[in-house]
């Protein structure tokens, strides 16, 4: 087996993996995944790792220093990396928890509430914003958690009905149950990452009314396995999707980031998530909505019949 078909192993899927993450991170991220497995090091120390990288980033965007800024995105490049790195360890090791899933989604939040924060104090400091910047960090924050979550649905989405169930889609009462299950003395980090994860499952939830009733209705239909059918048609109707959603979650976005930070015009990156991003979460839920409710229509024909 070739190089790189042993990181091919390690994808979710290749439908859903981004361009620049076959081609830079999965590959890195492999080798270091490689390295922690040797030395017994857990996904969920490399993500808390990533976090700690990824903050110090965000934190080096606050001055106006080019030497410094380059070092800020070396950073952040290899806390994407490290965030590559723990699912593939997870996959390779078999050590995989649904507390590991969610850690690794809130380890993006807090990186970029890092990078929030302090370009946005950076833009007050120097004068070009004043006050009105925090309203606008704060609606760019609230957009990129909104992007990052759907973005994240729909691709779970995809593994679930193409691979047949073979995801990690919990549903907004499995997360409340699990929750509820939770104590606040006994099992606080446990709780509270489960609190984000509700959190979480809302935003999605408010975006999704017919991928809930697809949902509910596939299950139904078809408790054991989804027919072949239902596969080919999810796969049909939303693939061509898949690049939009990546487009709203971290690749693109740190891009623009770093662009705006090497040439100071700091607004363009905030400028860029609340029209351009949104805009296209707009159209491609639009879109995904339909799909989600022609399909909802095939399966709901064929159990009536």
């Amino acid at each position: 087996m070739s190089k790189m078909q042993q990181v091919e192993l390690t994808y979710k899927s290749y439908d859903t993996e981004e361009t620049l993450d076959i081609i830079f991170y999965r590959p890195l991220g492999y080798y270091i995944a490689l390295l922690c497995k040797k030395l017994s090091i857990t996904p969920n120390t490399v993500t808390l790792t990533s976090i700690l990288f990824g903050v110090i980033a965000g934190h080096l965007f606050f001055y106006n220093d080019i030497a410094l800024n380059i070092t800020g995105i070396a950073f952040l490049v290899f806390a994407e990396t490290l965030d590559s790195a723990d699912g593939q360890l997870a996959r390779l090791t078999g050590i995989r928890s649904k507390y590991g899933r969610v850690l690794d989604g809130f380890a993006g939040n807090i990186v970029f509430i890092s990078i929030y924060v302090h370009v946005s104090m950076r833009m007050a400091n120097e004068g070009s914003a004043g006050i009105w910047i925090i309203g606008i960090a704060l609606i760019s924050a609230m957009s990129h958690s909104i992007q990052s979550a759907m973005a994240d649905l729909y691709r779970t989405a995809y593994l679930y009905f193409v691979l047949n169930k073979n995801s990690e889609l919990d549903s907004p009462a499995e997360i409340k149950e699990k929750y509820q299950s939770l104590t606040w003395k006994n099992d606080f980090f446990k709780k509270f990452l489960m609190l984000i994860y509700m959190g979480h499952s809302r935003e999605q939830e408010l975006l999704s009314k017919n991928f809930t009733k697809l949902c509910s209705a596939a299950l139904k239909a078809f408790p054991e396995s989804f027919p072949l059918w239902v596969s080919e048609e999810y796969k049909r109707l939303n693939k061509s999707l898949l690049k939009y959603y990546n487009i709203l979650t971290t690749n693109t976005r740190m891009i623009v980031l770093f662009i705006s930070i090497l040439t100071g015009y700091l607004y363009i990156y905030f400028i860029f998530e609340i029209t351009v991003l949104n805009l296209l979460l707009l159209l491609v839920n639009i879109k995904q909505e339909r799909n989600n409710q022609k399909l909802y229509q095939q399966i709901n024909t064929i159990t009536i019949k």
